[in-house]
């Protein structure tokens, strides 16, 4: 492996105060570009407190609650520059944000979202022998249940200049109930599931982050520091 990502756990972190964070990265990396100076790729996992996002172009009634019921539940909103539709992010929910340099990688952007999926995926089969997949026109991390296409896994990104923000979702231990209150990335017929509620058992969170980080840095041919 040639490529270098370097890993940066932020634990629990308010949603704003992490994007702030993330601009500052991302920001770093444009100027690198434009000086021609050698760029640097990112990966941060994070936990977040109850909060949901829109993507740039997402649909506001795809939020099912008023301002006062998100107070209610303790959760704020924010209408973002990222791709996607609503979805939420909570506490038992590892959220990790590649700010990477594709030029730097040798990757498009279509490819950058297809390794993302399929580092989730391969963790998911070696680490819990699940079979997850890919759905056209669906981007994201899915399994078949009884209930139909459920989703795992939500990803929802940015790009400028080839450098990348923002990122996936991925439910391990996650409280279902959040998801209620929205059409998770606007789809009304498909569903969303958690490691833990397929597993039957609450994973280990900390284990969990540890071994996904080694899936996503192999399926970037990538060397984690």
């Amino acid at each position: 492996m040639t490529n270098k990502i370097i890993f940066e756990d932020w634990k629990t972190l308010e949603y704003a105060e992490a994007w702030k964070k993330q601009e500052v990265i991302f920001n770093k990396q444009i100027t690198r570009k434009q000086n021609e100076e050698p760029t640097e790729n990112n990966l941060i996992f994070v936990e977040h407190p109850h909060v949901y996002t829109l993507g740039k172009h997402g649909d506001r009634t795809n939020m099912l609650i008023s301002d006062e019921m998100l107070e209610k539940i303790n959760a704020t909103y924010y209408h973002i520059d990222r791709g996607g539709d609503v979805t939420y992010h909570g506490p038992g929910q590892i959220v990790g944000y590649p700010i990477f340099d594709l030029e730097n990688l040798g990757v498009s952007y279509k490819g950058f979202i297809e390794k993302i999926e399929n580092g989730i995926i391969n963790y998911l089969k070696e680490a819990h022998g699940l079979d997850t997949f890919q759905l056209p026109k669906a981007t994201g991390v899915w399994l078949e249940s009884k209930r139909g296409h459920e989703k795992v896994c939500a990803i929802g990104t940015r790009a400028s200049k080839y450098v990348t923000m923002h990122g996936f979702a991925l439910n391990i231990n996650t409280n279902l109930e959040y998801f209620d209150y929205i059409n998770p990335c606007g789809f009304t017929d498909k569903g969303v599931t958690t490691l833990a509620k397929v597993k039957g058992a609450k994973q280990d969170f900390e284990k969990e982050k540890s071994i996904l980080k080694g899936f996503l840095a192999e399926a970037f041919e990538a060397d984690l520091v």
